[in-house]
């Protein structure tokens, strides 16, 4: 399975079109990055691609009315997510307004679930 890296500027990017709240955290994954509400997941980058956990309806819409991308490796895409239209994760090419409003549904979706315990870590002996 292929992990691709995202370059420099696919980071600077997904960081741009994330929502300016403090509970936002980004973190490192794989060698792209993710933002986490509550501890979980709400937006990823894989390579270059941007892809967002929606509401169903939200989901429907977006996939139904643009040329989304699956988002993760292509032999397993990371299921709940869509990933959003190429052009808009293109240098200066994108459109930043709609990938915004997109990332910002994502968060107030994953906002409003139930917060993700953190796991036990297992003692050392």
């Amino acid at each position: 399975m292929e992990m691709p890296k995202a370059s420099d500027a696919d980071k600077e990017h997904f960081r741009s079109v994330l929502p300016d709240h403090p509970e936002v955290i980004v973190k490192p994954m794989f060698g792209n990055l993710g933002a986490f509400v509550n501890g979980n997941m709400f937006a990823g980058l894989f390579g270059p691609t941007i892809g967002v956990k929606l509401a169903d309806a939200d989901k429907e819409m977006l996939e139904s009315t643009e040329r989304t991308v699956p988002f993760g490796p292509a032999e397993r895409p990371m299921g709940g997510y869509t990933g959003l239209p190429k052009i808009w994760n293109a240098e200066g090419d994108g459109d930043e307004a709609r990938a915004k409003a997109w990332v910002e549904k994502a968060f107030e979706h994953v906002a409003g679930l139930p917060a993700k315990e953190p796991k036990a870590r297992a003692k050392k002996s």
